[in-house]
Order: structure tokens, then sequence, then C-alpha cells
């Protein structure tokens, strides 16, 4: 089973240019990935800074549960 050089060389050339696409598409990925990766960094920062001003919420919260208990038992035994 003897394969002509010409069939041979066409075989070749085929995957060269097909490995020439999968190289390009390849580069898009590549650069789309570093986009998803600048994105979720911004997001990550987005979301630690809005952490951060969240947590006085739950102390507001217990401050005013405490004001509003002393405010209710003046007002009884006064």
């Amino acid at each position: 089973m003897n394969i002509p050089l010409g069939q041979m060389y066409q075989e070749v050339r085929g995957l060269a240019q097909a490995m020439s696409r999968v190289e390009a598409k390849l580069d898009g990925v590549l650069d789309e990935t570093k986009d998803i990766r600048g994105d979720v960094a911004d997001h990550e920062v987005r979301l630690r800074v809005l952490e951060k001003a969240r947590w006085p919420l739950p102390t507001v919260a217990a401050l005013a549960g405490v004001a509003g208990t002393a405010t209710g038992l003046f007002a009884l035994l006064r």
C-alpha cells in the first residue's frame, strides 16, 4: 500500500492549514479569557467593597433594638 508523494504532500498541507485554524481559534479563546479574568477581578473588588460597607448594618440594628427596649422600659417605669 504505497501512497503517492503528491497525495502525502496534500495531506500534510491540509493538516498544516487545519493547525493554523486551530491556532487562530486558540488565540481568540485566550484573548477572551484575559477579558474574563479582568471582569472577575473587578467583580471581586466590588464584592469586597460591598461586604465592608454591609457589616455595620447588623450592629446598627442591634443598637436600635437596645435603644427601643430602653426607651420602652423607661416609658413603662416612668
